[in-house]
């Protein structure tokens, strides 16, 4: 049986200039999707997974997150002065558990496995889970929950995939697979942004991992990859063979939320997907694209 997967990393330090102005003073992270920010979807998705321990791996000007995830105890007496139970009740959800949530500084820009590096400590030697916010998943089941479920069975290393246009392979992380039964792929190899042309599939890992301790050992030795960065898909290639490795085809939609548009189709999406809001914003969709048609 597959060691219990409790602690989660969120690599949460990157500058998100694609977002200038609005992320100027105020982390990308916390760019709402309707009502929530995208770290707090994050979040909930891990606790749906049973994650215990959440490190998020921060820089400067990353401080409204953590006030974000604190008590606010002035805004509490206000609410509950004016009756806001439904209110009350939205910003509870947001408070962890004390000592469930630690901050650690990523002090240089050295890509995604030195951020994911800089959790060592924490993590010890144990699997652990890494969620990228920028990547939103729309599911029933969130997609945490279902790779703990899938790995449950399979044990070691494993990656939630998307298929890709073969053009847009040199964007992202792309798989060559080995035995693969439509929703669970062998992992072979892993290739960081290939050319079109010398992808080996069109597999592609989204922001969603469980990675063995193994990882840290091989990210310790600093090596550049892509972008002259430290990659953790390089990391991630060197322990094939070591460990099963696999990539699963989650049941959902996933959002490109480091991207305007995936964003702004997140956040219709997710309106159309709540009840309170989907008769609303339904109409309120149509009405703009008929006035831009």
């Amino acid at each position: 049986m597959a060691e219990r997967v409790r602690k989660a990393v969120f690599p949460i330090g990157g500058l998100g200039t694609r977002f200038l102005p609005a992320t100027k003073a105020m982390p990308k992270e916390m760019l709402p999707v309707v009502d929530k920010p995208l770290i707090q979807y994050a979040v909930e998705e891990a606790l749906a997974a049973g994650i215990e321990t959440f490190v998020f791996v921060t820089s400067r000007g990353k401080s409204l997150i953590e006030d974000h995830f604190d008590r606010g105890i002035e805004l509490e007496a206000t609410l509950e002065r004016r009756a806001k139970t439904k209110e009350l009740a939205d910003i509870a959800a947001t408070v962890l558990k004390p000592g469930q949530i630690v901050f650690t500084r990523q002090q240089e820009a050295m890509g995604l496995g030195h951020a994911v590096w800089c959790a060592r400590e924490v993590v010890g030697d144990e699997p652990f889970a890494i969620l990228l916010p920028d990547d939103l998943v729309l599911a029933k089941t969130p997609c945490l929950r279902q790779m703990v479920d899938a790995r449950a069975a399979t044990g070691g290393n494993l990656v939630a995939v998307i298929d890709v246009p073969r053009a847009h392979t040199n964007r992202y992380g792309i798989l060559d697979i080995g035995k693969d039964d439509g929703r669970l792929a062998e992992v072979r190899g892993l290739v960081e942004k290939p050319e079109p042309a010398k992808a080996p599939s069109t597999l592609s890992i989204i922001g969603r991992y469980i990675l063995e301790p193994a990882i840290f050992t091989h990210l310790a030795r600093f090596e550049r990859g892509a972008g002259n960065e430290i990659q953790l898909t390089d990391a991630m290639a060197k322990m094939i063979g070591t460990a099963p490795f696999h990539g699963l085809r989650f049941e959902g939609r996933r959002f490109d939320c480091g991207d305007k548009v995936g964003f702004v189709e997140a956040n219709v999406a997710f309106a159309l997907a709540r009840a309170d809001l989907r008769d609303q914003v339904r109409p309120a969709v149509e009405s703009v694209l008929k006035t831009h048609s």
